[in-house]
């Protein structure tokens, strides 16, 4: 299992994911060959890192297993959403709450604050034990907007089986990666010879 990981650590962005990370969360639980799986956001240090290379917390967050669970669940809904999109069926209507939920727990007015020496300001307030509130509020704000731009006639789900990463397809690609789509013509061509055989 082990290796499964490595190799999926190493798998490049889906196209459109460096764009919306609510498409990197949604990808961020892979079905790999062989019926394995690698969830990015398995631990609550894993998911600390996914937050933190995509500057939605700081590296030494110390997140709690609550929180990587809370971001495993926004994963979900969001997952169901893209596959409601990219199907053309209506939305689960408790995916479509958990993301207003989500984008409406956290203030995102800027507040009037004022230091005693330099006076007044005005600032999100954003404490340390709301990081994962925020992290949600920012994807959940991405997935809504992601699924209300014109990148949502592109959403597709990777071609390549057992692949389920989402992407937002450029010209005629159809896979999430080179490797998918090198699986995907390895498996025509071996199809093809087997067939003729």
């Amino acid at each position: 299992m082990e290796e499964f990981v490595m190799e999926e650590l190493a798998l490049p962005s889906a196209p459109g994911e460096a764009e919306h990370p609510s498409l990197a969360l949604a990808n961020s639980a892979v079905a790999l060959p062989g019926g394995h799986t690698a969830d990015l956001l398995g631990t609550p240090g894993q998911a600390e890192q996914w937050l933190a290379r995509r500057d939605l917390a700081p590296a030494d967050a110390g997140l709690a297993e609550m929180c990587a669970t809370q971001l495993r669940s926004l994963r979900e809904q969001v997952r169901s959403l893209l596959a409601s999109r990219v199907a053309g069926q209506p939305a689960l209507s408790a995916a479509v709450t958990a993301v207003n939920d989500a984008m409406t727990r956290v203030p995102t007015a800027s507040l009037l604050l004022w230091d005693e020496k330099t006076g007044p300001y005005r600032a999100t307030p954003h404490p340390t034990t709301a990081i994962v509130e925020h992290a949600l509020a920012a994807i959940a704000a991405d997935a809504a907007d992601l699924l209300t731009s014109p990148d949502a006639a592109r959403l597709a789900v990777c071609a390549s089986p057992p692949c389920n990463r989402f992407l937002v397809k450029h010209g005629r690609r159809q896979w999430c990666s080179t490797r998918c789509g090198d699986r995907a013509r390895a498996a025509r061509a071996y199809a093809r010879r087997t067939a003729t055989d």
